[in-house]
Order: structure tokens, then sequence, then C-alpha cells
């Protein structure tokens, strides 16, 4: 059977329509596929994390590190493993803070330290070592400041000063402040 050239064209155009036809049905859902994120999922983080921030004289202001950087797009939220963050500020003893874990959001002054956070400044010639023991700490690292209203412990040598809340100012004047329900103990010489 011979079939004339008409006849083969039209069904080469045929089949052409026919595959595209099919093709076009198949795209819609290929690229849906891969448009559909996946939720809450990173979108990119970093092991051994530093960030420094310096003053306007070019000396270190401010350290933040952490074991691990994660972030995600889909709140704009960068969350921290271990953080510490340290507080220079210039000063012969400077002013650390630890915490299990930390939040910032993009593009934002404050970070959410939570869990248990740990606030240290070691003894100098000067002043005495003071460990501060608190949770849910939010830190503002541009004025130093920081608050809570979580249970929090003040111990300096075996003098000891508990309550609830607290605001701190950790540059020069240095100012703690426990908010409530707080009660004291201290050494006499």
């Amino acid at each position: 059977m011979i079939i004339s050239h008409k006849a083969f064209y039209g069904y080469i155009i045929a089949l052409a329509v026919v595959s595209f036809l099919w093709a076009e049905l198949l795209k819609p859902n290929a690229n849906t596929a891969s448009r559909v994120a996946v939720a809450h999922s990173a979108d990119y983080f970093s092991v051994g994390y530093q960030k420094w921030q310096m003053d306007e004289t070019g000396r270190l202001d401010t350290e933040l590190t952490a074991n691990k950087m994660t972030h995600y797009s889909d709140n704009k939220t960068i969350i921290l493993d271990n953080p510490v963050m340290t507080f220079d500020n210039d000063a012969p003893a400077p002013w650390t803070i630890h915490a299990q874990t930390g939040e910032i959001q993009t593009n934002a002054n404050p970070i959410l330290l939570q869990g248990t956070v740990f606030i240290e400044r070691v003894a100098h010639e000067k002043e005495r070592e003071l460990a501060i023991e608190t949770a849910n700490l939010t830190v503002i690292p541009q004025t130093h400041f920081a608050q809570t209203t979580e249970w929090t412990q003040l111990r300096s040598g075996k003098n000891m000063t508990t309550g609830f809340g607290m605001k701190a100012t950790f540059n020069a004047p240095i100012h703690l402040e426990l908010l409530a329900k707080v009660h004291g103990k201290y050494e006499t010489k």
C-alpha cells in the first residue's frame, strides 16, 4: 500500500498536534510540583557561625557566634544553635551571654535567646565576677539592652539575689534591675 504525500504529511501534522497537546497537559503538573515549597524548610545554613559588629570608631562592639545558623525563608527567621553573644564595651571584662537557642527575625534588631540563658562577667581588678541565670531573654545588640519576664538569679561571690523579670544595660553605666518578688542573700565580712 502506497501512501500519498498529502496523507503522509497529514499524519505527521496530526501526530505533532497530539504530541503538543499531550505535553501541554503534563506541563502544569510538573510546574506545580516544582513550585510547591516544603513548609518551614531551610533555604541556607552555616556551621560555625560568627558575626562581628563594630562601633562608630571601628572597634569591636559585639560578637555573636553559634554552632549552627539556619535561615528559613517562609517566616524570614534565623535560628541559632547554642548562641554566644559578647559585649566587648572596650572594658577589661566583657559581658558574655550563653543560650540554648536563639531566634532573629530577618532585618530586625532584637535577638530572642531561648531556653536557659547564662550571663557572665569575669572578675577584674575593680569589679567582682557576676553571673546571671534566667530564660527567654530579648537582647537588642545596638543598645546593649536585654530584658526578660522570667525568673532571674544574680550571683556575685557568695551573694545571691533572685526575682522575676529583669532589665539590663551592659554598657556604661551598667544597669541591672530585677522587676518583681526580689529576694537577696548577702554574706557580710
